[in-house]
């Protein structure tokens, strides 16, 4: 099973009031709950604070988190957004009842309870000011973290959480991950996916995510629909049996005619067109380029070859040993 907590705090009875908080935590729970095709995804439990009637205090949201990983699962997940504290002994997460900062939930015990949990896969996802003190011990720079935990902050530890047109612009990225922009070719959005698409979103001036990781694979937080059918995916070593392979073609691969060709040029075939379809569906994810010739049609009709990208090269591998 998976299950997720999903947190948004925007209103606070004694520091200032956030803004969008809660909106971000219902895209993330819209985005977990199910993938593209409508199948469950993770069970999603969501707690948001929107005013004084509707609130996130520190015992609920403590209890919350600590039910969330004391169980063994196939994953859990902790999306929190909201403020975030630090001082010289760590860092803290914000309930709505909190006064100081220090009074909050600290990161380390969060973190003792996800080093803790026999769940297979523990990740951690918070966009709060200083969140990226989570799991370092502030008094040795090293970070803490077991096997099968991952964590995802916003900021370093230094730094602020900053928010755009009403929402957290890590956020934002982190749905925009999940929605597919960080998916790979079998539809698979993963923790190290989500954080290179966040990473580059990012320029060196801005807020700087922080991702650390104790796992021997990846796994998915979202299945979307990929960029290509898995079906021609797996035809791959078929076209390219070895590393270096150059596919020859040749005029009656290509259906599509100028009207200048002479009586000479090989007329089209309608296998050789089909599978023509399924490489240049390779070369518009980046698994194929033509070899001396600036797009297919000219390879074909000049009777050149075509080759694997290094990304085709990798996908190549997987498919030849079984992997996909």
């Amino acid at each position: 099973m998976r299950k997720a907590l999903v947190v948004g705090v925007d209103y606070y009875d004694h520091i200032n009031a956030l803004h969008g908080c809660v909106n971000d935590a219902h895209s993330v729970k819209s985005m977990l709950d199910r993938d593209s095709d409508g199948s469950v995804n993770f069970h999603v439990k969501l707690l948001t604070a929107t005013g004084p009637g509707q609130l996130v205090p520190r015992r609920k949201l403590r209890e919350a988190i600590q039910e969330l990983f004391q169980d063994k699962h196939e994953i859990v997940l902790l999306y929190f957004a909201g403020h975030g504290y630090i001082e010289a002994t760590g860092g803290y997460l914000c309930a709505s009842d909190c006064e100081t900062g220090d009074d909050g939930i600290p990161l380390a015990e969060i973190m003792t309870m996800a080093n803790q949990s026999p769940s297979e896969n523990k990740i951690i996802i918070l966009d709060s000011c200083h969140s990226g003190v989570a799991a370092t011990n502030p008094l040795a720079p090293v970070a803490e973290i077991s096997e099968g935990v991952t964590v995802l902050t916003a900021s370093t530890a230094e730094q602020y959480a900053n928010e755009e047109n009403g929402s957290g612009i890590f956020t934002t990225l982190l749905v925009d991950a999940l929605s597919g922009a960080a998916a790979n070719l079998v539809g698979a959005v993963t923790p190290g996916s989500v954080y290179a698409h966040i990473d580059q979103s990012l320029g060196a001036w801005a807020q700087r995510p922080v991702f650390k990781t104790n796992v021997r694979t990846f796994v998915s937080l979202r299945k979307v629909r990929p960029p290509i059918e898995l079906g021609e995916l797996r035809r791959l070593a078929e076209f390219f049996p070895e590393p270096g392979y150059e596919y020859q073609l040749d005029p009656s691969y290509e259906p599509h005619r100028s009207g200048a060709e002479g009586p000479d040029v090989l007329p089209p075939n309608s296998e050789n067109a089909a599978i023509l379809s399924i490489l240049q569906n390779y070369v518009r994810v980046n698994l194929v380029v033509p070899v001396g010739a600036p797009h297919m049609w000219h390879a074909t009709m000049e009777s050149k070859t075509c080759t694997l990208t290094a990304l085709g090269e990798h996908y190549r591998r997987l498919v030849a040993q079984g992997m996909i």
